[in-house]
């Protein structure tokens, strides 16, 4: 895997991330991951996202993951979940403009927050063509409501703060193709299962972007990896606590 970062426009805005493209030859599918909360520690080197970006890597799929507006060193400040789904579109135009990717094979995938946004950016944008969304936070899932190409929603069972029971309702109500899948033992931060969703993550794109299945063991790396986030309280939305601390 060769791993590069890079700064990428959105805007008026320059936002930081990192590809990851495997080292056979391309061209590669690709697919943007996308962090948890901005104002509660989510940024690109994740526990959850970087073990995605390897496993996806390991089966061939080249990923960008990136720091929303305000984060790292992504230019801006926070902007309620509004102004990051432009993050996410021109994290897809930068990776489809790269020439090791297949612009034709492109996913989104967002853990908790990430989630929140990817799932309204998915059936908005045709260039997506397979959504996974890992622990989403969110409040309403109206957008997907219409959306028919592969989706896979992935949920520790013992989650603090996302509804298994919403979340099962909604996997019967959304239209086909789409996957449910709770992981007994493992809550909203995956600690110590990091490498089971990733596995499924790569596994999820491996099929519906049309892939030979070749997803081999993660192995542990010395990459930088940040703690789990902190989530707000309320999970089901997008702003901070009144008092603007993190209980």
């Amino acid at each position: 895997m060769i791993e590069n970062k890079v700064k990428f426009p959105c805007g008026d805005l320059s936002l930081e991330g990192v590809t990851a493209v495997p080292e056979s030859k391309g061209p590669f599918p690709g697919v943007v991951v996308c962090h948890p909360h901005s104002l509660y520690g989510g940024e690109m080197n994740n526990n959850v996202v970087v073990p995605i970006c390897l496993a996806l890597a390991q089966a061939s799929v080249a990923s960008l993951r990136f720091n929303f507006r305000g984060v790292g060193a992504s230019q801006g400040k926070f902007a309620d979940g509004i102004g990051e789904k432009e993050d996410v579109a021109a994290a897809i135009s930068y990776l489809s403009s790269l020439e090791a990717i297949d612009k034709d094979k492109i996913g989104l995938c967002g853990y908790s927050f990430g989630g929140a946004v990817s799932l309204e950016v998915a059936p908005a944008d045709e260039r997506v063509q397979a959504l996974a969304l890992v622990s989403p936070e969110i409040s309403t899932y109206v957008p997907l409501k219409q959306y028919n190409k592969p989706k896979l929603i992935i949920c520790g069972a013992a989650d603090q703060f996302v509804s298994i029971i919403a979340l099962q309702r909604l996997a019967q109500e959304l239209p086909p193709p789409n996957d449910f899948e709770l992981v007994s033992g493992a809550d909203h931060f995956w600690a110590g299962y990091e490498d089971k969703v990733a596995a499924r993550i790569a596994a999820f794109f491996v099929d519906k972007l049309k892939l030979p299945a070749k997803i081999e063991h993660i192995e542990p790396t010395e990459q930088s990896v940040s703690s789990p986030y902190v989530p707000p309280d309320d999970a089901g939305g997008m702003e901070p606590a009144a008092d603007g601390q993190v209980h």
